[in-house]
């Protein structure tokens, strides 16, 4: 941990909410997970970002980092939103990342 905050949304709807919540501050690193669980995905949130880069009001994120077990769901996050400007990495598959509740 590098001692900066942190916080997780399990669902499409709780990220949509967080990025209200969060819509006028700089985020160092946004990370999506593809499958959700069940039939929830990360679609929603990303339509957030889109209609936002489509609006001309981009979020201002540093970089998304896109992990998943789904590597074509994952490729497709990162073409969707690359281009819309944003700076993505995929991580597709990768067990280097683990999981808070919270705030940490």
């Amino acid at each position: 941990m590098d001692g900066r905050g942190a916080e997780v949304a399990r669902t499409s709807a709780a990220g949509v909410e967080l990025l209200d919540r969060y819509r006028d501050r700089h985020l160092d690193e946004l990370w999506l997970d593809h499958d959700l669980g069940g039939d929830d995905t990360i679609w929603p949130v990303v339509e957030v970002l889109e209609r936002a880069a489509f609006d001309k009001c981009p979020f201002d994120v540093g970089v998304i980092n896109v992990h998943s077990a789904n590597p074509a769901g994952a490729v497709r996050v990162a073409q969707v939103l690359r281009r819309w400007g944003y700076r993505v990495r995929v991580a597709s598959g990768s067990t280097d990342v683990g999981y808070l509740d919270g705030l940490v």
